[in-house]
């Protein structure tokens, strides 16, 4: 086991490990640790701990110092510094014809490097681009394209659920979703109701599947036959997932009823695999749709 805390950087999802040394961080801190990009201002977000040797990536470097006042000060006239080289770069841009939305502009904390983020429908020929930034600012300059959901990421925003997105607050890097995941927990195959603010499949829809798997591998498939704890066989119409109710459409004096039991009051055959492929025509076109630009976006990120 070895002692470290956990610090991650702006625009960096992943959080590094680093030695505390003797120093006292926790979560909220901020520090001053070296990284392959030089000397940067990191954020703490998990305080001193002991984590198994196979997860830490070694060396493992030491936290240099607790960011002084000073310190904060050099970031916050980077902050400054930023939305200048963010206009001029966009002007750049705009000069030599270039088809690229730029995201973002970052400085290195010891201004060695000035980092700017751009999205773009495919590859760009960015050198004279390069040139002509590096003649203004004088050091060295990364432009790095990054796909539209870590275009959201940086950005950031609300969700439709009215919470920040949750790639900008918390996820260190993005989980594999996939539309099996919105057919597992019974949602509309609508675009616009399963897609987040960066047009892919909400983040979100991995929260909970493990969950709706096991509720659902214990409910009946809607249309299968069931024999109720009154003695009654019946069709059933719909399920509850969460309540683990089941509305069942019982034959009663010539007559049919539709009548909601608890699962456990029902017989059935052991569930069937579902069928995930068979959809109306216009799932079909959602599917069609939203696979599309998932196939895409994972273009982009490679």
């Amino acid at each position: 086991m070895i002692k470290v805390i956990g610090v991650r950087f702006r625009n960096a999802g992943k959080i590094y490990y680093f030695d505390p040394v003797n120093l006292e961080a926790k979560a909220g801190d901020h520090v001053i640790v070296e990284t392959a990009r030089g000397i940067e201002y990191g954020y703490v977000v998990l305080g001193a701990r002991e984590v198994e040797d196979e997860k830490v990536v070694q060396p493992l470097k030491s936290v240099i110092r607790m960011a002084t006042n000073a310190d904060d000060e050099v970031e916050k006239k980077n902050h400054e510094k930023e939305k200048e080289a963010f206009k001029i770069c966009k002007e750049k841009i705009k000069k030599h014809g270039l088809l690229m939305k730029l995201i973002d502009a970052e400085y290195t904390f010891d201004n060695n490097k000035v980092l700017f983020y751009f999205t773009a429908d495919g590859r760009i020929d960015f050198r004279e681009l390069v040139k002509d930034l590096a003649s203004v600012f004088k050091t060295r300059i990364e432009l790095r394209q990054v796909g539209v959901r870590d275009e959201t990421k940086i950005v950031g925003g609300v969700g439709i659920c009215g919470r920040t997105l949750c790639c900008h607050s918390y996820l260190s890097e993005f989980i594999p979703v996939s539309i099996k995941m919105a057919k597992e927990q019974n949602l509309s195959l609508n675009p616009t109701k399963i897609s987040g603010v960066c047009g892919r499949l909400m983040c979100c829809l991995k929260n909970e599947e493990e969950t709706y798997e096991e509720l659902n591998s214990k409910l009946p498939n809607v249309g299968d036959f069931v024999t109720t704890d009154d003695g009654l066989k019946g069709e059933v119409h719909s399920v509850s997932v969460l309540r683990q109710l089941v509305k069942v459409v019982v034959s009663i004096k010539d007559e049919k009823e539709i009548r909601e039991y608890k699962v456990e009051q029902l017989k059935f055959k052991p569930r069937r695999r579902r069928e995930k492929n068979q959809v109306t025509d216009e799932e079909l076109k959602a599917l069609e749709a939203l696979e599309k630009k998932e196939g895409k976006s994972k273009l982009d990120d490679n």
